[in-house]
């Protein structure tokens, strides 16, 4: 604004208007007009100018009047553009959107990658000269480390830049000149170039993280388009040190002899603190880890570096089991060989190319600690963030793998998904077709299914507890041993439902150490009685599975040692027609309690026990062989693990303080509770005893009590009885015994 003001004051104070006075006016009024200037207090400051000749005096009188409120009326409304302190955004670029230095080395190779499939693009569709197609070399990529000299070099014989476009392409910060290129190329309806990864033109300057200067020689590929086909580019070269400034000249062919007739050479003098980016160990780490798969070889030092292909991007028909073998020990770090694998391409949300393994096994059941995510992330075959944790679901954190879009908008550092609904979304997608594929192969190959389940079955348990959405899916691919099967044969909860009485509506399930425990579990007893199959879990997360589970095909998932399981109404009418028969010889001698009789061995043991052991003592008919149990408790897998979170109590009780208040259901034709109830009386001291050890009993079947030591006491005493008993019955047979004919 100054610079206008003081514009007009030489022009008025140059004019003879000034000094005709009347003209000075209507001069400053057009000038301020076509400048955007208010002119309402000129008249004023005109006069000062004649009688002081000070156009700088003009100058800033108009200067105070424009910056006043008060000394005008109203300004022209103006468009004008932003305006960015260079050497500022030159920094925030070099030194805030990148969170690893070494994210460097993967810009600067895709930038490479970049021209040189520009430049097989442009030979595809004829544009480039037959001069500089027929001395051109393999397209590629060379980088030379200089550990002694501290320097880096990445260079490529791809399209280059002239003169004009290394000031265009370096001098502007976030200008892609390969964005420019395929928008450009594309409004000639030649199609777009593939493997294009280059998008907001602010990776080179990553180079200025490691080094102190930069320096760019490049030689432009001639085109058939431009006038001068036949002479021969000039090699320029471009160097700055990311101060905001850069220095733009010519140079001799001599210096850029390695490039040929086209290409770009980077030369990164490195900074103190980053020379070991100069080792070449450390390049060939790097590229392994980002740039393994740009389309184009790789070399260091003139060792090739990339030897595995992008197999993700191509037909399946067309890779070999080999090559897919291959691959997953480079991915995955590992040597085994992949139990599955999956090669899909969807184009929902977004276009995905995907390629994932199933290893043979995992560590984490060793003890090894909790493996972390498995998958890749890449866009156009570069990688963009490693292991995501977004990307799948953590419980499915043992596939490997890799995924890529060309369409994930991505930050701009390209180190992160942008946009993470749509990463959401993809993550849906993902999981989905990860299940279809394992209950696909759940009906197609049973064998080899089973075999992936012993191994993986604990991710797959912790994904339906953690993950409701996908419950139903996940369910569906659970397997169990059964009470109906033999040892080491699974069944599925479909297969379980198909064997099911019609008017069945509940899934019955029994959780214990093994097979064998819960086939003499008392809790199983009414089943087998009954002839009911029964679903047998022995890890303590499934019982938290079942619980999560709740309905399945329209049934209910119960425990076996739930209290409202009532068998016995379904065979009442059964039963009362087998009681109509004349009884046996062996029924008759089984002794049992009448119904009186059992309702005051319950009142009995209830007071005996104590209200801090049971809260209620009942009769239950749902028992055959053994005396009793305990039901409506909670599970002894949830109590164990509230014991590892509560470390807090750990030490200030044992298991026998800690066990809240129970109930208690008794079997009255078992000839333990019927001796306890004829004892309870006149055995004051070893019936109590008894009643404590046939509640512990219980509790152990239940899997309450963790450390039964607390018990030896108690059971000392009742050998100790039960000796005694011995004793005396020996002494008294002894006493009794007539004597012999002899005598």
């Amino acid at each position: 604004k100054y610079r206008k003001f003081d514009m007009l004051s030489r022009f008025v104070k140059g004019s003879s208007a000034v000094r005709k006075g009347s003209r000075s006016l209507e001069l400053c009024k057009v000038y301020a007009n076509s400048n955007g200037i208010p002119w309402q207090r000129i008249d004023k400051a005109s006069y000062s100018i004649h009688e002081s000749g000070s156009s700088k005096h003009f100058s800033k009188a108009l200067a105070r009047s424009y910056v006043s409120k008060s000394s005008f009326v109203s300004s022209p409304k103006e468009t004008l553009e932003f305006q960015a302190e260079t050497r500022k955004l030159l920094d925030i670029v070099t030194n805030s959107i990148y969170t690893d230095k070494e994210v460097f080395v993967r810009e600067l190779i895709s930038n490479a990658s970049d021209a040189l499939e520009k430049y097989r693009f442009l030979q595809s569709t004829g544009s480039i000269s037959s001069n500089a197609e027929s001395s051109a070399g393999p397209l590629e990529i060379n980088i030379l480390t200089d550990s002694t000299n501290g320097t880096l070099i990445i260079s490529d014989n791809g399209i280059g830049m002239s003169r004009e476009e290394l000031v265009s392409n370096l001098g502007t910060i976030a200008r892609s000149g390969t964005k420019n290129f395929v928008e450009q190329q594309q409004k000639q309806n030649n199609g777009a170039a593939d493997g294009i990864i280059g998008q907001f033109g602010v990776g080179f300057y990553s180079s200025f993280m490691v080094s102190d200067t930069v320096s760019v020689d490049s030689i432009p590929a001639i085109l058939t388009s431009t006038e001068a086909s036949t002479t021969k580019p000039t090699p320029t070269r471009w160097r700055s040190d990311g101060s905001g400034l850069f220095t733009i000249e010519q140079i001799e062919e001599s210096e850029v002899e390695t490039l040929g007739t086209h290409g770009s050479k980077i030369e990164m003098t490195l900074k103190e603190d980053c020379k070991d980016f100069a080792d070449p160990e450390k390049i060939k780490s790097i590229i392994k880890k980002f740039s393994s798969f740009v389309a184009f070889p790789v070399r260091v030092n003139g060792e090739l570096v990339n030897t595995v292909n992008a197999i993700w991007t191509m037909d399946k028909k067309d890779v070999t089991d080999t090559q897919y073998d291959e691959f997953y020990r480079f991915i995955a770090s590992s040597y085994d060989k992949p139990r599955y694998r999956l090669h899909f391409r969807t184009d929902a949300p977004i276009d995905l190319k995907c390629l994932f393994f199933v290893p043979t096994f995992h560590m984490e059941k060793f003890g090894m600690g909790r493996i972390e995510q498995g998958v890749n992330l890449y866009s156009r075959k570069v990688l963009i963030e490693s292991k995501p944790k977004d990307l799948l679901p953590e419980w499915l954190r043992f596939v490997k793998g890799v995924v890529d879009s060309e369409d994930l908008p991505l930050s701009l550092s390209r180190e992160k998904p942008q946009d993470s609904k749509l990463l959401a979304r993809i993550r849906d997608v993902l999981t989905r077709k990860l299940l279809r594929f394992f209950d696909d192969e759940l009906k197609n190959n049973r064998e080899k299914y089973q075999e992936f389940y012993i191994e993986f079955s604990m991710f797959l348990k912790e994904g339906l507890c953690q993950n409701y959405a996908f419950m139903d899916q996940i369910s569906k691919l659970l397997l169990f041993e059964s009470s109906a099967k033999k040892e080491g044969e699974l069944v599925t909860l479909d297969e379980y439902i198909s064997r099911c009485a019609p008017e069945q509506k509940q899934i019955y399930y029994l959780l214990a150490p093994n097979r064998q425990s819960a086939l003499k579990s008392p809790y199983f007893e009414t089943f087998k009685k009954h002839d009911k199959e029964v679903i047998l879990l022995y890890n303590t997360i499934d019982d938290f599975v079942m619980t999560n589970i709740k309905t399945y095909g329209g049934r209910t998932l119960i425990s076996a040692e739930n209290s409202s399981i009532d068998l016995e109404s379904e065979t009442d009418k059964k039963s009362e027609e087998e009681t109509d028969k004349p009884a046996s010889s062996e029924t008759t001698k089984k002794s049992s309690l009448t119904d009186e009789e059992a309702q005051d061995l319950c009142s009995w043991l209830a007071s005996t026990l104590g209200s801090n052991k049971v809260r209620q003592v009942k009769v239950t008919k749902r028992l055959s062989d053994s005396p009793a149990i305990v039901t409506d408790h909670e599970s002894g897998a949830m109590r164990r693990m509230m014991k590892l979170v509560e470390q807090s109590n750990a030490g200030k009780s044992n298991d026998e303080e800690s066990i809240p208040p129970q109930v208690l259901e008794v079997n009255p034709n078992h000839p333990l509770l019927v001796s306890l109830y004829g004892i309870r009386n006149n055995q004051p001291v070893l019936a109590p005893v008894i009643a404590a050890q046939v509640l512990d009993n219980a509790l152990l079947a239940a899997g309450l009590v963790e450390d039964a030591r607390y018990m030896l006491p108690r059971l000392n005493e009742i050998l100790i009885t039960a000796m005694q008993t011995a004793v005396e019955k020996s002494e008294s047979s002894a006493a009794v015994v007539p004597p012999s004919s002899s005598d």
